[in-house]
């Protein structure tokens, strides 16, 4: 596992990198607000949703939106997959500010606004592409009991151009000062060149490159750009239902999370400096990485709250300690740490420091 936290010089300077500077961390996804809200087994029927899922909008689901704002007790919280884990690593670090940098796309509105706020009260050095062609995107957050059914109307994060912001001078000059970089599945859907720009510089300077399967239809349906990517990715992370859909998709004839995760470690890697990892979160059950397991936080379950954005909060928490190079046992208690905080409250929300030691 050692050669997976290579000390990393900037070729500039042969000078290796401060686990603490700014920029550190690289993340580019969709940048949603949550809508969230507690509803019944009747307005999960009503929208064809199962009590724990993640899909995207289609034509039915837009009275959907329209419904779920007038519910009691709704709360708006900044969100996207990415953005929440680059988010909680830096409440995770807390200092400096901007040791994250956030990419993604938004519109000219209100929402887009309350993002941007949202991420300078997080302490995220987001830079948005601003467009007007499309509104900000929103994801719904439909809560029933301990499950949440997420349903993510893309509309301004689907436009992410690479040519109008990746490529740019000053953006790029920000890939460049990171050392570890996070991109959930999610973002495949809407610029995989992208992605594929951002992984090679990765695998060209040796640096860590972190990847999230994200949800099962990712799996199903953006297959063949998910292997496109694949051989560029040093930390591989997803759930239990999640890795049991690749592994069918990919024929690994075996539902053992501990299997799919060597068979995943040994699927073909561009930069062999780096053995892959492979993190599996399950819930309440122990997380599988790679090579063994790890018991999550024990918690009362009546403690539990809102799962929603338990994952990204593990995957936050394991990126705070994988920007200032802990062993990955450290990584993973940070994530569990971070994901227990996270399941006690609405929304990825958090409070003001973290009780990590």
């Amino acid at each position: 596992l050692s050669t997976l936290f290579l000390k990393v010089k900037s070729r500039a300077t042969n000078v290796p990198l401060s686990p603490y500077s700014e920029n550190a961390l690289f993340g580019m996804g969709n940048p949603l607000l949550d809508i969230s809200a507690v509803v019944d087994k009747d307005f999960l029927d009503k929208y064809g949703l199962k009590p724990n899922d993640q899909i995207l909008a289609e034509d039915n689901h837009k009275a959907l939106f329209e419904e779920i704002v007038k519910k009691s007790h709704v709360e708006y919280h900044a969100g996207g997959a990415t953005q929440n884990s680059v988010k909680i690593a830096q409440w995770m670090l807390q200092e400096p500010h901007k040791v994250g940098t956030f990419f993604g796309c938004i519109g000219e509105d209100r929402f887009g606004e309350i993002l941007k706020q949202k991420a300078r009260e997080a302490h995220v050095d987001a830079h948005y592409y601003e467009q007007n062609s499309e509104p900000t995107g929103t994801c719904a957050a439909c809560i029933t009991g301990d499950n949440r059914s997420l349903v993510a109307n893309l509309a301004a994060a689907n436009c992410y151009k690479k040519e109008k912001h990746l490529d740019l001078e000053s953006n790029w000059e920000l890939v460049q000062k990171a050392k570890v970089y996070y991109i959930a599945g999610f973002f495949l859907t809407v610029s995989p060149e992208s992605i594929l720009k951002v992984a090679k510089h990765v695998s060209d300077n040796n640096k860590v490159f972190c990847m999230n399967l994200s949800a099962p239809f990712i799996s199903q349906f953006f297959k063949e750009d998910l292997m496109k990517i694949m051989p560029y990715v040093d930390v591989l992370f997803g759930n239990e239902t999640e890795a049991a859909t690749f592994a069918k998709e990919q024929g690994f004839k075996t539902e053992d999370i501990a299997q799919i995760a060597r068979d995943c470690q040994n699927l073909p890697k561009q930069n062999e400096k780096r053995r892959r990892v492979v993190v599996f979160t399950q819930g309440k059950d122990d997380t599988v990485a790679t090579v063994t397991t790890f018991p999550v936080v024990d918690i009362d379950q009546s403690a539990i709250v809102d799962t929603n954005g338990a994952g990204d909060a593990f995957v936050g928490g394991f990126l705070s300690q994988l920007v200032v190079e802990s062993p990955l046992e450290e990584c993973i208690r940070a994530g569990h740490y971070a994901a227990n905080v996270i399941i006690q409250r609405v929304g990825c929300t958090f409070p003001e420091k973290p009780d990590f030691h």
